[in-house]
């Protein structure tokens, strides 16, 4: 019975062991990987990415070659690192901290060393790879700039970090990513798939051949070619009239949502980001905490939108029927609440409409149209959340759902929002800056253009968009299909009239362009910083919104520039021009253009840290904020002009 016993548990444990070993063999198979192998070595096949064409087919963005010295700690052997060091430039100090890093990352497995060898450089080394066991060389294409303009749009691309390759495994380390602009909106698209060589190894460590000749080898399949909306002509333009300024510009094709330039300045040629000079190049453009140049001020910059808002308040009374576009408001200088008074510069006994509030741009008529707004329920707490939902129906205080890479959200308040300042009820006139476009109000220059093609559609806009074209495949609906504001359609003409006014008798008629009606809205916003822990008045921002055609538009635009005095001094010349520059495709205002090209502000950004008083030639900005004061003080304006030119 005992040998029985034996012999049954003998059977019963060759069994289990069969069992076993048929189930790793046959179905759990996908266990084993080539990956894990340590005789098998594995080569990365890299595509080329993809190309970059402008709306009119320029090539902005292509590929050059690149070779990458590779190492497999594990694999490395004895050699002559002062040798070594001397062909790869660079000391031995580096190649210590290399190896480490490698050896960090992993023994076996293969990681850059040394990145973007010139082609002279690898056509030395190469004789000599042989001799430095662990070490081979990769090829892999790198980014080609065939322009200097639009480096926010176009971003670059740079080696992967750890946060990367946890997020996608598809990422090894020394593996290039779209880190901006459109490479990073679109790296998946531009990347393609890698592909991979399996190479035998024999006991000593050397190369035998393909594994399984090559049945599990696959091709790199290249990127997609994509078009994007940029109109590389327009773009470059608008780079020029911000040279020696900051500030943000987008324009924006109403019809479609197609973005026709993105100008954030200052910017810089992107082909410094590319190569073995990208790490240093992007950290002295990373550490100039002054004037920011990779920071995209046209949609990362939020901003009191100041003045066009008042376009904003305007159809929302419309819409919320507190007044007619015929009804009038007498301007006495300024709007009086409580005991407090918000100037204005209209004349004394001003009565404006809804037109020539526009046009004149009155402070108490939209004041007064603001309280109307709130108050209409007898209740502001309510009224400022009805205020609030229209605003955002612009997409205002939100994020746009868009394709581009980076963005701010800005702030429309509402009753939660105010709940922390005035916990109860709260009356208009507490938040009253709001119908003048400051306060609490904050939004992006991409939020104001997309503002301005909605009113130029009388009523929707398509999500603004950077992507054109990819190469066999359709757009994606979000970008295709009008979004609906809560304004109806009949309610957009007084206030398209009076941005048409703002350029006929306003604000901006020293900027018509001729053969083109244009829409527009200037803005002044007032400019603090703490400097020494004080909070200090510096130059004001100048803002403007437009959009041309008056009927038929074909674009819309809204420009930021910071520190630039008044809203037509310098914000409405680049709008204007980059109108005429879009529809005629030439220049015919050639004193606006002269005029931006020799007037900088780098003196105004370079006054908080010279300790020069915050003047405008003798009146602070506080005193000249919106274009009226212009026309009031034109003698003493005429002679800082002698003085400027």
């Amino acid at each position: 019975m005992r040998q029985l016993l034996l012999f049954i548990s003998i059977i019963a444990v060759g069994i289990l062991f069969l069992s076993r070993l048929f189930y790793l063999q046959v179905y759990d198979s996908n266990n084993y990987s080539l990956f894990e192998d340590n005789a098998i070595r594995k080569v990365y096949d890299y595509p080329k990415r993809g190309f970059v064409y402008d709306r009119n087919g320029q090539l902005l963005v292509a590929n050059q070659p690149s070779y990458d010295v590779m190492i497999i700690p594990r694999e490395v052997k004895p050699l002559d690192t002062l040798e070594f060091c001397s062909l790869l430039k660079i000391d031995k100090a580096t190649f210590v901290k290399k190896y480490n890093r490698a050896r960090h990352y992993s023994p076996r497995l293969p990681s850059v060393f040394v990145s973007h060898l010139s082609k002279e450089d690898y056509a030395v080394l190469q004789e000599k790879m042989r001799k430095y066991e662990g070490f081979y060389i990769q090829k892999r294409s790198l980014r080609n700039y065939e322009t200097t303009i639009g480096a926010n749009v176009l971003g670059d691309i740079g080696e992967v970090n750890n946060a990367n390759i946890r997020r996608d495994p598809y990422y090894k380390m020394g593996d290039l990513i779209g880190k901006q602009g459109i490479e990073a909106s679109y790296e998946k698209t531009l990347r393609g798939e890698k592909g991979i060589k399996f190479i035998q190894k024999d006991r000593f460590n050397r190369n035998i051949g393909p594994y399984k000749d090559g049945k599990f080898d696959t091709i790199p399949v290249q990127g997609k070619d994509i078009t994007i909306t940029i109109d590389a002509e327009l773009q470059a333009y608008g780079e020029l009239l911000m040279k020696n300024k900051r500030g943000g510009v987008i324009a924006i094709e109403p019809s479609t949502g197609e973005i026709l330039a993105m100008v954030a300045a200052p910017t810089y040629d992107p082909n410094i980001l590319v190569g073995r000079a990208r790490s240093k190049n992007f950290t002295k453009l990373y550490n100039d905490s002054i004037a920011k140049p990779l920071f995209n001020r046209s949609l990362q910059g939020v901003y009191e939108p100041g003045s066009p808002f008042k376009l904003m308040n305007a159809l929302i009374a419309l819409q919320e029927g507190v007044l007619t576009p015929e009804e009038t408001v007498t301007c006495y200088a300024g709007y009086k609440y409580g005991n407090r008074f918000m100037k204005c510069h209209c004349n004394r006994g001003t009565r404006n409409n809804m037109v020539t509030g526009i046009q004149r741009s009155c402070n108490a008529y939209f004041a007064t149209t603001y309280r109307k707004i709130l108050d209409k329920t007898g209740s502001a707490s309510q009224g400022i959340d009805t205020w609030s939902n229209h605003a955002q129906s612009f997409g205002l205080g939100q994020f746009l759902n868009n394709d581009l890479y980076v963005g701010q959200k800005g702030r429309i308040p509402d009753r939660d929002y105010y709940k922390s300042i005035y916990p109860s009820t709260f009356y208009s006139t507490y938040t009253i800056s709001n119908a003048i476009g400051q306060g609490e109000v904050a939004t992006t220059p991409i939020q104001l253009a997309n503002m301005a093609a909605a009113i130029a559609n009388r009523g929707y806009y398509y999500t603004p968009h950077i992507i054109k074209h990819i190469e066999g495949e359709t757009l994606p609906e979000q970008f295709t299909k009008p979004k609906y504001t809560s304004i109806n359609k009949e309610h957009f003409e007084p206030v398209i009239e009076g941005m048409y006014q703002v350029y006929k008798k306003g604000t901006a008629s020293s900027l018509q362009v001729k053969d083109i009606d244009i829409c527009g809205k200037t803005g002044t916003v007032e400019n603090f910083a703490i400097i020494d822990s004080v909070k200090t008045q510096l130059t004001d921002h100048s803002i403007f919104v437009a959009f041309a055609p008056k009927d038929n538009p074909k674009i819309a635009i809204a420009v930021f520039v910071e520190n630039g005095y008044w809203g037509s001094r310098f914000a409405g010349k680049v709008a204007s021009l980059m109108i005429e520059k879009h529809i005629k495709g030439y220049i015919t205002r050639r004193d606006l253009e002269e005029w931006l090209l020799k007037h900088s502000l780098e003196n105004e950004y370079a006054k908080p840290y010279s300790g020069e008083p915050f003047k405008i030639n003798g009146y602070t900005s506080l005193q000249i904020v919106e274009e009226q004061e212009y026309y009031r003080l034109k003698k003493e304006l005429n002679r800082i002009k002698k003085t400027e030119n």
